[in-house]
């Protein structure tokens, strides 16, 4: 019991800690300076750098979940349903939290060892004895670039996965690119594509806010680095089914009305 007791008591304090770092970030960010060229230089980093692995994962999901679904509909006669099916299961939920699951195990590694790295080191410290502001110069461009480039690599995986799906059913059925992406947007509606694409701005932001937070107060010099690289995948990771989870909520209750 107070080992339940030490435990809940760890989570409320750490949950307290990143909601008001979280807070410092709305605080700061709409008031000079702005570090436009830095956060273009984060942009481009986390962009570029996470392109490749996301498009190679969203090509060969795309794939594999056509491989596995098309026998199961030629048996019931419905492989027509085929682009429709796998469009929107991609559009909706499959590609955006596995692109936010990959970019957290990327991005989010990536920026809390920095981080932890120029923390115990004492980097951060020199920036502040400098009078540059540190929290502006790699919080709040590191947060604001994950919240802009989740969003744009979500919707490029989700292309390059209904690509790989399309060029399975070239091969197997003899459907054409062009007809495959018709019946895909024939099916596809507004109501799927909006919320899909507002929630990976939450997950970029948790993404982004997790590993700055681990990383910008990390302890216990060279090995914390390890381990705030750790505890940023898993925390953002677990941050990104608990968003998704409640924008399906959120969107089942805006359907019924």
């Amino acid at each position: 019991m107070i080992a339940l007791f030490n435990t809940l008591k760890k989570f409320l304090l750490a949950t307290g800690a990143v909601s008001e770092f979280a807070a410092r970030y709305f605080r700061e960010v709409f008031f000079p300076p702005y570090e436009f060229k830095e956060l273009l230089k984060q942009c481009f980093l986390i962009g570029n750098k996470s392109f490749a692995l996301v498009g190679t994962t969203g090509l060969i999901m795309g794939i594999v979940i056509t491989l596995q679904t098309r026998p199961t509909l030629v048996e019931f006669g419905a492989v027509a349903w085929m682009p429709s099916m796998i469009g929107i299961a991609i559009v909706r939920e499959i590609g955006p939290v596995v692109t936010a699951l990959i970019c957290a195990g990327k991005i989010g590694s990536g920026i809390g060892a920095e981080l932890a790295s120029m923390k115990v080191t004492e980097q951060i410290d020199a920036m502040e004895v400098s009078g540059t502001n540190p929290f502006k110069y790699l919080v709040i461009t590191r947060v604001t670039a994950t919240t802009l480039m989740v969003p744009v690599l979500a919707v490029l995986s989700d292309l390059i996965s209904l690509s790989g799906s399309a060029l399975v059913e070239l091969m197997k059925g003899g459907v054409s690119f062009e007809l495959y992406f018709s019946r895909v947007f024939e099916y596809l509606q507004f109501g799927d594509l909006l919320p899909s694409f507002i929630k990976t701005f939450f997950f970029g932001f948790a993404i982004g806010i997790v590993g700055c937070y681990k990383g910008y107060t990390s302890t216990k010099g060279t090995e914390g680095v390890g381990r705030t690289a750790n505890e940023a995948v898993v925390i953002s990771s677990m941050l990104v089914f608990i968003l998704d989870f409640i924008a399906v909520l959120v969107s089942d209750i805006f359907y019924e009305l």
